[in-house]
């Protein structure tokens, strides 16, 4: 099983919670506080959707965590940029071919809730992200997470529709190790060749008041 899981953006200088708040005006949708993910030094914001998806809003920490951990180093250069789309996660079932291919131990991640649960995680495929966005990094989801999963925080009101990415399929392809069937299933995707930095150029949502592309 290979499945788009969530997209992830960069908060921009206006911080975290601007840029949530920007972010929901314009999808109409709502968000829910994430936390801190005390790995990476990072924290995020959740915009539950449908389909066992999300989109996150990502901020990096002055916190030591965050110049160690590749995925705090992904944040804060893409929010040094000004902010704005940094990557696309696919979860995965095994974790393992993903280690052989890539000669690297996937990396623990996690984070708490108020009520005490953890969501716990395993992710490799950050490194290739900062060397080349348009590429996605994996995870696999700890057993007996499901019913924390962030899609789960609340009714996801929106799902992800189309995907526009600068980039090659063939790249993306070969990456994820030529799956049979793409990871992004329904979802439309429309790959342009780069004229810059490859990476996501936009998302369109499906939401409760049409198509919005962000």
């Amino acid at each position: 099983m290979m499945r788009l899981d969530h997209v992830s953006y960069a908060c921009g200088p206006d911080g975290l919670a601007a840029t949530a708040a920007r972010i929901g005006e314009t999808l109409g949708l709502d968000s829910v506080k994430g936390g801190i993910h005390p790995r990476f030094g990072t924290r995020n914001v959740i915009f539950p959707l449908q389909n066992d998806q999300y989109l996150e809003v990502v901020e990096v920490l002055n916190h030591p965590a965050s110049d160690k951990a590749p995925f705090g180093q992904a944040v804060r250069a893409r929010s040094e940029m000004g902010g704005g789309w940094m990557g696309w996660c696919v979860a995965v079932d095994d974790l393992a071919p993903f280690e052989e291919r890539l000669g690297r131990e996937s990396v623990p991640g996690n984070r708490k809730f108020p009520d005490g649960q953890e969501l716990t995680w395993r992710q490799i495929g950050i490194h290739g992200l900062i060397a080349d966005p348009q590429v996605p990094y994996m995870l696999r989801w700890d057993d007996g997470t499901a019913d924390l999963h962030p899609s789960k925080a609340l009714a996801g009101k929106g799902s992800i529709s189309a995907i526009s990415i600068a980039g090659s399929r063939d790249r993306v392809r070969e990456w994820l190790g030529s799956p049979e069937q793409s990871p992004l299933g329904n979802v439309e995707v429309d790959w342009q060749a780069p004229s810059g930095t490859p990476g996501i150029l936009s998302v369109t949502f499906d939401t409760p008041s049409g198509p919005v592309t962000l």
